[in-house]
């Protein structure tokens, strides 16, 4: 069944472009945390992350019915104990959920994506938001916006998988310094 969670000229580049550009970022998450995944559509990186490491718990966050479906058949068709799945936007799971890291994909511009996930992420935590080619650019224009979290510690460009892959994943990560016995 055709479920136009990807676009019909990405199913070439499925496995470089899509799966193994998100599996590279699994050095971010540190052992037996908490991961949300914002907008996860088709599992991007939520899913992979959770195969790629099972001592991570991962909640798969998508306000999609068709895609949240999807997400629910995938992780039990693939046997993930370690990955629930949220059929909501991200601003419903304010003030009730806090993760360890809050990650999404080519999901908004990094101002509007940091309101969306600031607020879910916990003590010590951090938000890892796979950027692309324009990270630092994207960085430097949203700096007013990232220097208004509170509390925010250092927000870095981070590239994963320069020695394994043809294009490396390049990830925004911004910390929290929030003691990590609040949340």
């Amino acid at each position: 069944m055709t479920r136009g969670l990807i676009g019909p000229r990405e199913v070439p580049r499925l496995w470089d472009r899509h799966i193994i550009n998100c599996a590279v970022i699994e050095p971010a998450f540190g052992a037996n945390t908490t991961v949300a995944d914002i907008g996860s559509g088709a599992g991007l990186p939520g899913v992979v992350l959770a195969i790629a490491r099972p001592d991570l718990q991962v909640a798969v966050v998508e306000p999609l019915l068709r895609r949240a479906s999807f997400l629910g058949e995938a992780v039990a068709a693939l046997g993930l104990d370690n990955v629930e799945v949220i059929r909501a936007r991200a601003e419903q799971l304010h003030g009730g959920r806090r993760f360890d890291s809050v990650t999404s994909r080519a999901l908004a511009p990094l101002d509007r994506l940091l309101g969306w996930c600031w607020p879910l992420v916990g003590g010590g935590g951090q938000v890892a938001a796979i950027k692309g080619a324009r990270a630092n650019d994207e960085l430097a224009e949203h700096a007013d916006s990232i220097a208004r979290l509170r509390p925010a510690g250092r927000a870095e460009v981070a590239t994963y998988g320069e020695n394994l892959v043809a294009q490396a994943t390049i990830v925004v990560r911004i910390q929290s310094c929030r003691a990590s016995t609040e949340g």
